[in-house]
């Protein structure tokens, strides 16, 4: 989970960001300020991976802001004035969205900073023996290959749904990627968001994988392969 803070000085475009920004999954909102200094006293407090600034506020602009810190988060800037993007990329903004901005724009941008932080880390996500190890917020976690029921694909992250387990892992990785990584023996990919452990299928209605109450549907594509592994294991 990457923590981030929301910073400007106008209410109402304040409320949007972050309303933006609880709609992304792999962002936390630590807090939202409506002036820089506000920012400092949260910063000195909590560890802030990323800032959505405004540039455009009183007594303290964001560029003057960023330019400030010893210890610098990577730095969103939102602002409604254009001019500033060749200084916003000076101090090595991630990205620089001009408002108005839709909640594509956003999860774009943010998307770009989880990428960077992605490249920070020092342990990569990684297949080993009989697990994989998964990113997931702050710490890599290991996941045993069998324990693994179905991957779901949500466009910059994915979804690893574990047995026993609650929640499912959200680390930031295609599917294309992932399904690279998995053993082609033991996992298929049914679907275009969707990748099925092959040993936990039980049930199949209706060229949908069952499991529990979620059906999975067969794409077209990925059809003919599928059945020609259930068909070469039917008895008849």
């Amino acid at each position: 989970m990457i923590n981030c803070i929301a910073i400007d000085d106008e209410p109402l475009a304040l409320a949007q960001l972050t309303g933006y920004i609880s709609r992304v999954p792999f962002l936390n909102l630590v807090a939202s300020c409506q002036d820089a200094f506000e920012a400092m006293k949260v910063l000195s407090s909590e560890k802030i991976d990323l800032l959505f600034l405004d540039i455009n506020m009183p007594d303290l602009n964001g560029m003057e802001f960023v330019r400030s810190l010893s210890e610098k988060p990577l730095v969103i800037f939102t602002t409604a004035y254009s001019e500033y993007a060749v200084d916003g990329f000076k101090v090595e903004a991630v990205d620089y969205l001009l408002k108005p901005f839709s909640f594509q724009d956003l999860l774009a941008a943010a998307s770009k900073a989880a990428r960077r932080l992605d490249r920070e880390s020092a342990v990569s996500d990684e297949v080993i023996d009989d697990a994989l190890f998964v990113k997931n917020d702050y710490r890599v976690t290991r996941v045993r290959l069998a324990d693994i029921k179905y991957i779901e694909g949500m466009s910059e992250y994915v979804r690893i749904y574990v047995e026993n387990e609650e929640k499912p892992l959200m680390p930031l990785l295609s599917m294309k990627r992932l399904e690279e990584m998995l053993p082609a023996s033991q996992f298929m990919r049914v679907h275009r968001s969707y990748i099925v452990n092959l040993k936990k299928i039980t049930e199949i209605s209706r060229l949908r994988i069952v499991f529990g109450e979620t059906y999975i549907p067969i794409g077209d594509i990925y059809k003919e392969k599928f059945l020609e592994y259930v068909n070469n294991r039917m008895m008849r």
